[in-house]
């Protein structure tokens, strides 16, 4: 762009258009010239736009100097010639030929005189890199954002000399020495704006953008935007780019994309999109809003612009002209930039300067056409500053530039943001996969932006949120089709809109616009501009000044002729609507320095002197003083207390008592027992999962800390909590008395000295491996800011990033043991794309009703906000939410009369003073009635005189909620004054609660709560709320956000009219009308409309937090529809008008309320109605999380209210619950119902209704049964208690954070139904953080790995008792981990000791290792069972006189022997065995989890042995892992397998175990204990699991590095019988292939080791017992049992001398009842169980029956003994058995083989006549037969009940007759060993399944009694016959033919078959 063409054109505007117009044609392409006065406000040439357009985003300046030489050809050679400097002229560099130094930092601090349109900038010499020479330059002939814009030219002013009027760059650059060597491109070397910094000294600004591409611009601005705006939907792109660039500090150029300047300018759009905020660096809080609220005109509390435009700007811009220090935001184009980037950092960087502090500010853009002044006393006119949304301007070029009084006008770019984000919906859809579509046009935009605006009530503020909405449905409609496919939901019908069927043209679209503007009366003014937006601009101004727009709210500005874009701006000029948008533009630090700059500098007198002028006598201090002076030395009658009325009780020394007030005890409620459950679940599911990341086996204790936001009430809190929870005595972490500083030892204060402490925290950790510390952070939603962010600004504020700089410090996340739990009521902020913690670990607080049912019946029922806002749907005759209507009236005619007052001020000191002039009336100056409003009023007599109503005074807290410091102090040094004045220091507190420091009672008052709550400690002071319990007091409750302060029962008045209503962002919301949620005693009848529909089904809606939006909805979802002027009058309470209630006549809204209740005599009571209203069906639910509460509420009878008590929950939830305003005065909760409202005494009666009587009652005695009633600012009611067309609240759908932004605009709405579940995932797929977040660089979204796998969030809403179910869950934990190393062992004694053989022989050798052989032999076995596990099986006689005919058990059903058993907790010894739920260091490689080790690397080999018995050859399969080969013999690698090792007899190795263990298997792929490594003590050892074929599968996948024995599917349904079967045969068919293989290697037969181990899957742990003997013989000894290793078990036994004459070795089973008798003998002779040592080699002959499923040992040991074997106990080893209650036996389930409905099956169904139609079960016969004999074998015995002295003769077989039958075991084998029998005469014969050495000889040397009954028992009936014929049985027996029965089989199942007969 350099001087191509001679001569100079400089004189007028229209020269210089013409001049330049001619050079246009010139060089254009078309031929015919443009005409001249389209071009007076230039538009960049379109060709050019649209190359730029097209993207390239040229990453370097020279670059981008070729690209622009494409449109512009190079210039005339004759402009090149550089003419020689005149002679004598200085030509040194940097300074000019006049020798003036123009150096920046020579001039940096010199005043430079600029002119006016001039800027000053920085050009760059290539001789002098380091330094930029300062030129004063023509504004015109610079770009503007885009690079677009600049007038053709040069004009300058040299600022060294002074020197004017330089046409030509090429003439200038000689002047000031710049020695160009190529054609001077002024471009190149005019780089950077200058301006002044907070000092004053000149520095460089942002660079100059010469080129800039559309396509990059919008890109940044879009980022930047993520930064502080709201950023609807730039989702994608603009997020990442700016991430990208965190910018530091606070260079003033910082480099945003190619340019390196003006990173604004690149972003056009996102500068402009940006808008001043963030251009301003400020934080999105206020963009965000702005841009909610820019838009929407329904209370949608999006943001109301969170724009920073607020601060002045912090660098001078160009186009700053300086004399406005604060400029609106038209130019921000350059620094915006860089601003924004800063922004990212959350911080801003641009010095603040500025009329008005901070005010909101942005910065002017440079413009293409003359600059629109704005008018000097625009806002002493309008009232207001209007705030100017940019709409569609950069196809044509740039947003006007503002110039004159930029401190009166706001200009903010979330409109474009909100186009622009619309554009990109079609990008999305493509995305997805559905073909391309068109975006929505812009025309189309424009006129539903006018539509939106037109049905706007006056006093709604517009949200940006609202019209994406419109936009999205618009858009929606008009692509049905192609959408649909990919649209799950059906779209919801669009709002007033054009038909989309013709698309709207650029011509006809001002003359809609204003058709559509015509029908409001006003409040939307259409301009229709030609040219550009400049005329516009100014003819708005112009209407302004003159008064024209007095009713207008909205002017929408268009230009849309001769081009098919058009540009647009919406200015909101409504004085309302401008200074709520204006205010909602500043950061909440802006906010208060703005606010404290106003009191500082005495701004707010003004207020005070128009406050004394209203006052009838003059100042209220004037009246003050003369009250004082009158009724000094005495206090007015009309306050003092009422003598105690005569009825109320006193106590013994005669001092009044009041029942009301009591303290609850602390107590867990069923809600937090519950929540405190599903944490352990959570916890557990953690450990279970297969990652490793939590080892809760390892952990031997809990310990924690609690981090809470620096507020010393919630400390104190947080403590008292800690303290009376008793949970530090329960994990054992303090002693019974310990002290407050103790306790303080686990609450973490986040604030200067919070890193100390987390320090030794973290060091704790380190050294305690084995406690698991479970890290709290509660009120988690608080500083979520990065501690990127405070790297960079750590000087200002240690605190920043705390929380993320300890909580997510490196040690934290990689600790194994320690455990993160968030706690909040407010989890959006942690729920976003980005986020540490996995949606599996979020546990909502659940609902209180599924499917009608009350799933945690409470005797209190919690009201949230949901419950608030249906007080206010009509039909509730108390609404408990509610705005003052006439504070709104004179905040806002004071807003008009100071309108450069910030409305915080301004609402305060109107409150403060109505609250004076109340106190004033109730004290007896009844004139100042007048000069308060009528809530206020209410609020002041209930306060003053509730406590007259009580024998001890109790009275009512009001909250007075300020957020701003330094106008709290400010309220309560006034409110304090007026106090003193009247003389009510004692009727009355006032509290200044401050976050930071404690609370402070006057002496007085701590007398009173002392006496009240029992005190008798001297020293004692509350310091928490929840101590002033009673107290009468106005609390100010101050600070920017609670931060979790629970506030006492008493609490009566919720004041909220002074929060920011501008915040509109979900959490700030629902976070302050948490402060108001209460438990209400749930006694109250629930009045009409309470009950609700069936909350949600699904159990998992539990938490509230789902609902909480819509709860706000609940029952109002008829009025959804209305239009937001009706909804308003259907519902708004408003109170003034409701405190009239009594004159029924009353036309404010709401009077049809009052008169309701006011003419009912019989209104419900107040406490009916404030019960909580019901929840909302299923909606509930899904409300906003904060409200998940009240579905408690709701249901049944409603509830009486009572404020949490201090030992439950801890947290505010806010919700957005809003509800009505009270119907009257009078009907305060806590208000005295009498003197309750002065102006409306007559409603008082309805209200009090049956259930108060009109005594005086004490507030305590309401206080339970009714919430605090909570007063709103207009504008946050409305957002509260509407709703969408959906039925949604709108408080839902807003932004949920300031630290998010919504990932697009394209987004589809939160629905109404939705979980808490279901809302975070909407929250995590919808949300970003913003730079500032601290979780903003976590990870790419949607990879799992991201998430902390020991992190977890717990969200419920405010007040509900979270800290109490933490707190619990602490306490359930440790108590899991004592538990998990603790275990339940069977406990019992021995059964039948008196029945013992009393024989000579005893095993006396006391002190014996081992049994001495010879005198093992002596000994005689023992028959009888002593296992009590067999307590109810049959008794084996062996000796007539042993028996007595009363012993013998009663018969007990089966499944009680299980339940009764009696089991001892044991804690597992470093020898245990475990089962599936172990994982530690030193047994990950035995599981074979281990890395090296290849999960399930095995091989299945095949075994297959022959056998006689089952008259085949049986297959076994063993499941080798790679790791355990060497114990087994293949034919060559990898080949067949031939056998498994086995040692030597010889072999006396330490390091092994000899015997391999078997243990078989079924149902206990987890629950068995199958690792024995630490019980082996890591010694070498062969085990292998034996299972059934169908389990395989799941025991390789829990036991992948175990050896598997596999048995053959036909045992698939078999007990236990026949896997110790194939267990000993193929133990002996191994041990011959062993002989044989190690004989060849010269071994001798009889050295291999013969013995197996077979265990029970049970056994846990072993113990041995040590003997102190007196004297070899004594009969004195002292023992006592210690736990040992198996090893140790094992090893001893294995050494035994002569071991391999031993048939089978076992051991005790544990039990805690062992007398010295059962020990004092080493060794027995007796039944072996659970755990014994086979001899596979002597047992040859003897076979387990592998067709048994109970006895099976019992029976083996009596074959081993009959066949003259030994078996010996070491009565000093005792094995315990854990008690697992799944698989083994009870796998085994009997059923009917044909009804598909379980019916139970009774044992006596278990036989049945043959050939009968009785129902088949589908059980194995085997199972069948020994079930019915255990139960029914009195049937076929009946002669052997209970008579022991005859038992039933059993042959060759022990089978369970119950144990009421004896039995008699005899071997009919030859050379057997069997008692003698010639004493006993049987009352029985049982014969199962004889074989061929049973003979009827063999019968016949048996006596039986007449009448004996004989069972024979066999597998066929054909079978059945030959058995009796060969027996001879019918000799001797006799049988009938009914006497035959088979096992309830059908014939494939095989049944055994049974013939009964009896003895002749």
């Amino acid at each position: 762009m350099g001087n191509s063409y001679a001569g100079q054109l400089k004189t007028t505007r229209f020269e210089e258009v013409l001049h330049n117009s001619i050079e246009a044609s010139l060089r254009s392409s078309s031929l015919v010239p443009r005409p001249v006065f389209s071009q007076l406000y230039l538009e960049a040439e379109q060709q050019l736009s649209a190359l730029e357009g097209r993207g390239c985003a040229v990453d370097n300046e020279d670059e981008e100097e070729e690209g622009e030489g494409g449109p512009e050809p190079t210039c005339p050679p004759n402009a090149c010639q550089v003419h020689p400097p005149p002679e004598g002229c200085c030509t040194v560099d940097g300074f000019c030929q006049a020798g003036k130094d123009l150096r920046l930092v020579s001039l940096s601090s010199e005043p430079i005189d600029v002119p006016a349109g001039f800027l000053l900038v920085g050009a760059k010499s290539p001789s002098l890199p380091d330094h930029l020479l300062v030129c004063a330059v023509d504004k015109r002939f610079l770009p503007d954002d885009n690079g677009h814009n600049a007038l053709l030219g040069f004009s300058g002013n040299c600022v060294g000399c002074g020197k004017k009027g330089f046409c030509y760059f090429t003439e200038f650059s000689n002047h000031i020495n710049l020695k160009l060597t190529t054609q001077p491109k002024k471009q190149k070397h005019l780089k950077y704006y200058l301006v002044r910094n907070a000092q004053g000294a000149l520095t460089k600004g942002p660079l100059i953008c010469w080129k800039g591409s559309e396509f990059r611009s919008r890109q940044t601005s879009a980022n930047t935007c993520s930064g502080s705006l709201f950023l609807p939907s730039e989702s994608s792109g603009p997020l990442a780019a700016f991430s990208s660039e965190p910018v530091p500090g606070a260079t003033p150029s910082i480099p945003m994309g190619a340019q390196q300047a003006g990173p604004a300018s690149e972003h056009p759009s996102l500068a402009a999109a940006v808008g001043p905020a963030v251009l301003n660096g400020k934080d999105s809080p206020k963009h965000q809003q702005l841009v909610k609220n820019d838009l929407s005109a329904m209370p949608r509390p999006s943001a109301l612009g969170i724009l920073s435009n607020s601060g002045p700007p912090k660098k001078r811009h160009k186009g700053w002209s300086p004399e406005s220090p604060s400029a609106a935001d038209a130019g921000y184009s350059q620094g915006g930039g860089n601003r924004a980037k800063c922004e990212s950092a959350g911080m801003s960087c641009v010095p603040q300067v500025g009329l008005v502090g901070p005010a909101s500010v942005t910065f002017p853009a440079v413009a293409s056409g003359e600059p629109v002044s704005v008018p000097d006393n625009l806002l002493q006119i309008c009232k207001a500053k209007p705030v100017i949304f940019k709409g569609k301007y950069d196809s044509h070029g740039n947003f006007p530039y503002l110039c004159g009084n930029l401190n009166d006008v706001v200009v903010s770019p979330l409109l474009y943001t909100c186009y622009q984000n619309s554009q990109s919906i079609s990008r999305a859809y493509e995305q997805c996969g559905a073909s391309a579509v068109q975006p929505i046009s812009e025309e189309m935009q424009l006129l539903l932006t006018v539509y939106y605006l037109v049905q706007l009530a006056a006093d709604q503020v517009p949200l940006m949120e609202d019209l994406e909405q419109i936009f999205l449905r618009s858009w929606r409609e008009s692509h049905l089709t192609e959408i649909r496919q990919y649209q799950q939901a059906p779209p919801q019908p669009c709002p007033p809109a054009p038909s989309a069927a013709a698309p709207v043209t650029s011509a006809q679209l001002p003359w809609l616009a204003g058709l559509a503007a015509s029908s409001c009366n006003d409040s939307v003014h259409v301009i229709e501009c030609t040219y550009s937006l400049a005329e516009g601009l100014s003819e708005m101004f112009r209407l302004l000044i003159e008064g024209k727009l007095a009713k207008t709210n909205y002017v929408v500005i268009v230009r849309a002729c001769r081009s098919p874009a058009i540009d647009s701006c919406v200015a909101v000029t409504g004085k309302y609507q401008a200074r709520i948008l204006s205010e909602s533009l500043l950061t909440p630090a802006e906010y208060q320095k703005e606010v404290s700059y106003e009191l500082v500098t005495g701004k707010v007198d003004s207020l005070g002197a128009f406050f004394s002028t209203l006052c009838p006598e003059g100042d209220i201090d004037t009246l003050l003083d003369k009250f004082h002076q009158e009724n000094q030395g005495h206090i007015p009658s009309s306050l003092t207390a009422s003598s105690v009325p005569k009825s109320a009780s006193l106590d013994v020394g005669g001092a009044p008592v009041c029942t009301s007030y009591n303290l609850e005890p602390h107590h867990i409620r069923p809600f937090q027992l519950a929540v405190a459950q599903k944490l352990l679940s959570h916890v557990c599911s953690i450990a279970d999962s297969s990652t490793q990341n939590l080892d809760l086996g390892s952990f031997e204790k809990v310990d924690f800390l609690i981090c809470i936001p620096p507020s010393e009430v919630t400390y104190q809190q947080t403590l008292f909590h800690v303290w009376h929870s008793g949970v530090l005595l329960e994990l054992g972490l303090e002693k019974e008395h310990m002290t407050k500083q103790r306790v303080e030892q686990y609450v973490l204060k986040l604030d200067a000295e919070a890193q100390t402490k987390f320090k030794s925290f973290l060091q704790n950790s380190f050294q305690n491996p084995h406690t698991l510390f479970v890290l709290i952070h509660d009120h988690a939603h608080w500083d979520l800011v990065s501690s990127a962010v405070h790297n960079l600004y750590a000087q200002s504020d240690p605190a920043v990033g705390l929380v993320d700089r300890l909580l997510n410090c490196r040690e934290v996340k990689e600790a194994p043991n320690i455990v993160t739990l968030h706690v909040t009521s407010f989890p959006y902020a942690l729920q976003t794309q980005h986020t540490l913690i996995s949606p599996y670990n979020e546990i909502h607080w659940p609902a209180s009703y599924s499917n009608g049912v009350d799933l945690y019946p409470e005797n209190k029922k919690y009201f949230g906000l949901s419950e608030f806002i249906e007080s206010t749907l009509s039909g509730h005759s108390l609404p408990l939410l509610r705005y003052d209507s006439s504070f709104e009236a004179m905040v806002t005619a004071l807003g008009k009369r100071f309108p450069r007052l910030h409305s915080a001020v301004i609402r305060t000191f109107v409150l403060v003073q109505h609250y004076a002039a109340a106190m004033m009336a109730v004290s007896g100056l009844s004139q100042m009635k007048d000069y308060t409003s009528v809530e206020t009023l209410e609020i002041t007599q209930n306060l003053i005189n509730a406590p007259k109503q009580c024998p001890c005074g109790h009275g009512l807290m009001v909250l007075l909620r300020v957020p701003c410091l330094p106008l709290a102090a400010v309220a309560y040094e006034r409110l304090a004054h007026v106090r003193a004045r009247l003389a009510l220091e004692e009727h009355f507190e006032i509290i200044l609660g401050n976050p930071s420091s404690g609370i402070t009672v006057g002496k007085h008052f701590v007398k009173q709560l002392k006496m009240w709550q029992k005190i008798e400690a001297a020293e004692w002071r509350p310091q928490t709320y929840l101590e002033l319990e009673g107290l009468p007091c106005i609390l100010i409750f101050s600070g920017t956000d609670p931060h979790g302060e629970s506030l006492p029962r008493s609490l009566r008045y919720c004041d909220l009219r002074l929060i920011n209503s501008s915040c509109l962002v979900r959490t700030a919301l629902e976070q302050e009308l948490g402060l108001a949620a209460y438990f209400v005693s749930n006694e109250v009848p629930l009045e009409k409309g309470a009950r609700h529909e069936p909350l949600e089904s699904d159990a998992e809606k539990l938490s509230s937090t789902d609902n909480e939006d819509e709860e706000l909805v609940t029952e109002g979802s008829t009025s959804e529809k209305r239009s937001p002027v009706k909804r308003e009058r259907s519902r708004s309470h408003d109170s003034a008008s409701s405190s009239l209630s009594s004159k029924a006549s009353s036309k404010s809204p709401g009077s049809a309320l009052c008169g309701e209740s006011s003419a009912q005599p019989g209104a419900p009571s107040q406490g009916e109605r404030a019960r909580s209203p019901q929840l909302c069906g299923p909606l509930e639910e899904a409300r906003a999380p904060g409200e998940r509460q009240r579905p408690q509420a709701s249901r049944g009878p409603p509830s009486v209210i009572s404020r949490h008590s201090p030992g439950l929950a801890s947290q505010p939830d806010p919700g957005p619950r809003a509800s009505q305003k009270s119907v009257q005065v009078s009907v305060t909760p806590s208000s005295s119902q009498l003197s309750s409202s002065g102006s409306s005494p007559s409603s008082v009666a309805p209200v009090a209704g049956a259930l108060i009587p009109q005594a005086s009652q004490c507030s305590m005695t309401k206080a339970c049964r009714q919430p605090p009633v909570v007063f709103l600012p207009k504008l946050v009611y409305d957002m509260v208690t509407a709703t969408d067309s959906s039925g949604l609240p709108k408080a839902a759908s807003l932004l949920p954070s300031h630290s998010v932004v919504w990932a697009s605009s394209f987004r589809p709405l939160l629905s109404k139904t939705m979980t808490s579940t279901e809302q975070s995932l909407y929250y995590r797929q919808w949300t970003v953080p913003r730079p500032s977040h601290m979780d903003y660089g976590n990870r790419a979204e949607g990879r799992v790995d991201g998430f902390h796998p020991r992190r977890l969030l717990l969200s419920g809403p405010p007040q509900i008792g979270k800290t109490g179910a933490y707190l619990q869950f602490l306490s359930i934990l440790s108590r899991m981990l004592i538990r998990l190393t603790e275990v339940d062992v069977y406990d019992e004694e021995e059964i039948n000791i008196h029945l013992r053989e009393e024989s000579d022989w005893h095993y006396l050798q006391l002190s014996d290792p081992w049994p001495d052989l010879e005198l093992f032999k002596k000994l005689p076995f023992d028959y009888i069972i002593h296992d009590p596990k067999y307590e109810d099986a049959s008794l084996i006689c062996s000796h007539l006189r042993s028996i007595k005919s009363e012993d013998g058990g009663v018969s007990r059903k089966p499944e009680e022997l299980h339940a009764r058993r009696q089991t001892a907790r044991m804690r597992l010894s470093k020898y245990a065995a475990y089962n599936t739920y172990h994982h530690c260091e030193q047994c990950h490689q035995y599981l074979g989890f281990h890395p090296r080790c290849q999960l399930y690397e095995s091989t299945l080999h095949a075994f297959a042995f022959s056998y006689s018995v089952l008259g085949e050859e049986v297959r076994l399969h063993f499941i080798i892992p790679k790791s355990k080969e060497h114990h087994f013999v293949f034919s060559q690698p990898g080949g067949q397998l031939e056998s498994m090792r086995l040692p030597l007899v010889t072999d006396k190795s330490h390091e092994y175990i000899k015997s391999p263990t078997f243990t078989p298997t079924t149902g206990r792929h987890e629950h068995g204990l199958f690792n024995l490594f630490h019980a082996m003590d890591g010694a070498s050892h062969l085990h292998v699991l034996v299972v059934k074929e169908y389990e395989m599968a799941i025991y390789k996948k829990y036991w992948p590095n175990h050896i598997m024995l596999v048995l053959p599917s036909i045992f698939n349904s078999a007990g236990v019988g026949a896997a110790h079967f194939l267990i000993k045969e193929l133990s002996y068919h191994n041990l011959e292939l062993e002989r044989n293989r190690q004989e060849e290697l010269g071994i001798k037969p009889q050295d291999i080791w013969p013995f197996i181990v077979i265990s029970d899957d049970s056994c846990v742990m072993w113990n041995v017992v040590d003997i102190d003997c007196g004297g070899e013989r004594s009969r004195e000894f002292s023992w006592s049992e210690r736990n040992v290793s198996l090893k140790h078990v094992m090893q001893h036994i294995e050494a035994s001398p002569n071991i391999t004459h031993y048939a089978l070795i076992g051991m005790r089973k544990w039990s805690s009842k062992t007398g010295s008798g059962e020990v004092r003998e080493p060794f027995s002779r007796c039944h072996v169980h659970d755990f014994i040592v086979l001899n596979v080699d002597l047992t040859q002959n003897v076979q387990y029956n592998q067709n048994r499923f109970m006895c099976d040992d019992v029976d083996f040991n009596l074959r081993v003994h009959s066949a003259g074997l030994l078996l010996c106990r070491f009565n000093r080893f005792s094995v315990m058995k854990k008690q697992i209650a799944v698989g083994g036996h009870r796998s085994f389930h009997i059923t009917s083989k044909v009804s598909d409905n379980p019916v139970a099956i009774v044992p006596a169904q278990y036989i049945c006549a043959p050939d009968s139609k009785h129902t088949f079960l589908a059980a194995p016969a085997q199972l069948l037969l020994e079930k019915f004999l255990q139960h029914h074998s009195h049937r076929f015995f009946p002669l052997s009940l209970k008579n022991h002295s005859h038992p039933v003769l059993s042959v060759d077989c022990y089978l369970n007759l119950g144990s009421q039958i004896s039995v008699c075991y005899v071997s009919s084998r030859p050379h057997s060993q069997n008692i003698s029998c010639s004493d006993f005469a049987f009352s029985g014969l049982l014969l199962y399944l004889c074989d061929s050495f049973v003979g009827a000889s063999f019968l016949k040397k048996f006596h039986f009694l007449k009448g004996a009954t004989l069972c024979v028992i066999c597998q066929d009936r054909n079978s059945l016959r030959q058995t009796v014929v060969r027996l001879e049985l019918e000799d001797e027996w006799q049988f009938r033919l009914r006497d035959e029965f088979q096992t309830a089989n059908a014939k494939e199942d095989r049944p055994l078959f049974f013939l009964t007969g009896r003895h002749i």
